[in-house]
């Protein structure tokens, strides 16, 4: 039996940016006839068996329409109703309030005023990707330009104090391929950072990671409650992508949960990644 899969991208990145380049020719081994496609463009998604989300980065400034795709795809996946949560930072807030280990995080919507943390601290939009719009602020430092940008471009800012160990250990990535931890990787420091030619995304040092106890204990966590909060089972997430950072006390804790179209990180693992996730693919169909 052969089933087709659309790998979606969009209009600057329309086959993506090579991070999936393996997970094609295991599709295939698995009998998908694949190809890739821009999320706006003609092509005919709902005769698809699977419509994967993977480097759909142009979404932050078009929400809306977005989203309204994604709720026409019948084949999606991650799922609509997954992707309207997580294109929203303000599920950190949700998460936070379910208890887990988050880095502390507020909300300003527009009109409102926005109140600084006592330390270094970074203030970025809650709707947004590839760090966009993210600024890094110095202790005591008046952010109330930024912030007022963020609105009248009409976004809600988001404001974390900055976690100075990325600055010596970056992030680390804890990827997830059907609710199941599969790999990990490391990501340098992005804000500063230059900006990638597509003008979506900036570039990233990326290299493999074995992940200690501790953050795969938390990431375990963070997929548990969020599958809680989104009313499903974490084997209906196709794939996940935990993005954690060490506190001031040298705790992991949660950056951000990347559920709609992460890079997961194929070039730096082995070849078996792809073919889980493949087998994956199939499962959710099953």
């Amino acid at each position: 039996m052969t089933l087709s899969a659309i790998l979606v991208g969009c209009a600057e990145l329309p086959t993506g940016d090579g991070d999936d380049d393996a997970v094609v020719p295991a599709l295939e081994s698995l009998g998908f006839s694949v190809s890739w496609a821009a999320w706006d463009s003609s092509v005919d998604f709902s005769s698809a068996d699977a419509v994967i989300l993977r480097a759909t980065w142009d979404y932050a400034d078009r929400r809306p329409e977005f989203l309204s795709w994604c709720e026409s795809v019948p084949s999606l996946y991650n799922s609509a109703a997954v992707v309207r949560w997580n294109t929203d930072k303000s599920y950190l807030v949700e998460l936070l309030d379910a208890g887990v280990a988050v880095v502390p995080t507020s909300l300003v919507e527009p009109g409102e005023a926005a109140r600084f943390p006592s330390s270094d601290f970074v203030v970025k939009p809650s709707v947004g990707a590839g760090s966009r719009g993210a600024a890094r602020f110095a202790a005591g430092a008046d952010a109330s330009a930024h912030v007022s940008s963020l609105h009248t471009d009409g976004h809600t800012a988001l404001i974390q104090p900055y976690q100075s160990s990325v600055d010596e250990s970056g992030e680390l990535a804890l990827v997830y391929i059907g609710g199941i931890y599969s790999h990990a990787f490391s990501k340098g420091a992005m804000l500063g950072s230059t900006m990638d030619a597509s003008g979506l995304y900036l570039s990233e040092e990326l290299a493999p990671a074995t992940p200690p106890a501790d953050a795969v204990a938390l990431a375990e966590d963070v997929l548990d409650a969020a599958s809680a909060l989104l009313g499903i089972l974490r084997a209906e997430l196709l794939y996940a992508r935990v993005d954690l950072v060490r506190g001031a006390d040298g705790k992991p804790l949660l950056l951000e949960l990347e559920l709609t179209e992460p890079s997961l990180g194929f070039r730096q693992t082995d070849a078996s990644a792809a073919l889980r996730f493949a087998s994956a693919v199939r499962q959710q169909l099953a």
